[in-house]
């Protein structure tokens, strides 16, 4: 007799059946006999139920922040790893980082399983190499003032789990961010972040209701992280630098609702401080010459409230 445990197609197959995000959705038991109207009413519905799932879990998102927030202040790296659309999604919040927050690119950074190639396009035989997954971790050289988080829907993902065990035994936080409860990823993390939102209006297809919970819990993650950082005064974004024509206009409009100068005073303390937003603000609410600005900033990590508060 050919028991389950030794047939290791078998023993998936069980698995994956067990999971909440490949079940069937019992709501929509045939999504060709809706109209149009009804079947866009349907993934409405299920996308409404993402942000409620998100509430549940949103002490341990703080504490997540909290604990990366701590190690970038002191100098370390966000690493987002992933396969498929959670790959992408670390990728896509990875790259935003810079232009929004004036971040360097190597502060924040995303890896996929595939390669750069899988931005693009699937290589779907890549998310199970705990070879390779181990392999792209150990390449960034980990340390104990990183922090890295490991997403898969499932939360099954070998090539996830690989990277994210390599990067806790280098001494990086972790955190194994799932759609499904009790996984293998949130086990192999420090932290396990697993936030269930259901089966898929389409069965088994995770870019969707999952995809959709990524994306909304990296924005918390980065931007909040930035937030405690000192990437943003009030509550607009004051560490970007104005490198073309849409973001010197919004630097110059926001420079001009903080401060009450005109734009023409905007504009010539935006080209003093060589685009850098916070470094203009400082200089006209202090009346300091831009370079003495930015100088009086880096005494206070950027903090520009501290920086103002020494200043008078």
């Amino acid at each position: 007799m050919n028991h389950p445990e030794n047939n290791p197609a078998e023993v998936l197959r069980t698995e994956i059946g067990t999971l909440v995000t490949e079940a069937a959705n019992p709501k929509y038991p045939d999504l060709a006999a809706l109209s149009t109207t009804e079947l866009v009413a349907g993934m409405n519905s299920e996308d409404v139920l993402v942000p409620a799932a998100i509430a549940r879990a949103q002490d341990t998102i703080a504490g997540i922040i909290d604990e990366i927030a701590a190690r970038m202040a002191g100098g370390g790296r966000l690493i987002y790893v992933g396969a498929g659309t959670p790959g992408r999604m670390g990728i896509l919040d990875a790259s935003e980082c810079p232009p929004t927050f004036g971040t360097d690119p190597a502060q924040v950074v995303g890896i996929i399983a595939g390669g750069q190639a899988a931005v693009k396009q699937a290589v779907e035989n890549a998310e199970d190499s705990m070879v390779a997954g181990a392999a792209d971790m150990a390449a960034l050289e980990p340390s104990a003032r990183d922090s890295v988080i490991g997403m898969a829907a499932s939360g099954r993902t070998p090539y996830v789990i690989a990277a994210v065990e390599a990067a806790r035994a280098a001494g990086a936080y972790t955190v194994g961010f799932a759609c499904n409860n009790n996984s293998a990823l949130g086990a192999a993390a420090q932290t396990a972040l697993e936030i269930e939102v259901g089966p898929e209006f389409l069965s088994g297809s995770t870019r969707l209701k999952a995809g959709t919970c990524q994306k909304m819990v990296l924005n918390m993650i980065s931007t909040i992280t930035m937030v405690r950082l000192g990437k943003s005064y009030k509550n607009m974004m004051v560490d970007l630098r104005a490198t073309n024509a849409k973001l010197h206009a919004r630097s110059a409009r926001t420079l001009m609702q903080l401060t009450g100068c005109d734009a023409q005073a905007a504009t010539a303390a935006l080209t003093a401080a060589n685009g850098h937003l916070k470094t203009a603000i400082f200089s006209i609410l202090t009346a300091l010459p831009a370079d003495e600005s930015a100088r009086l900033l880096a005494q206070h990590k950027g903090f520009l409230p501290a920086a103002l508060a020494a200043h008078q």
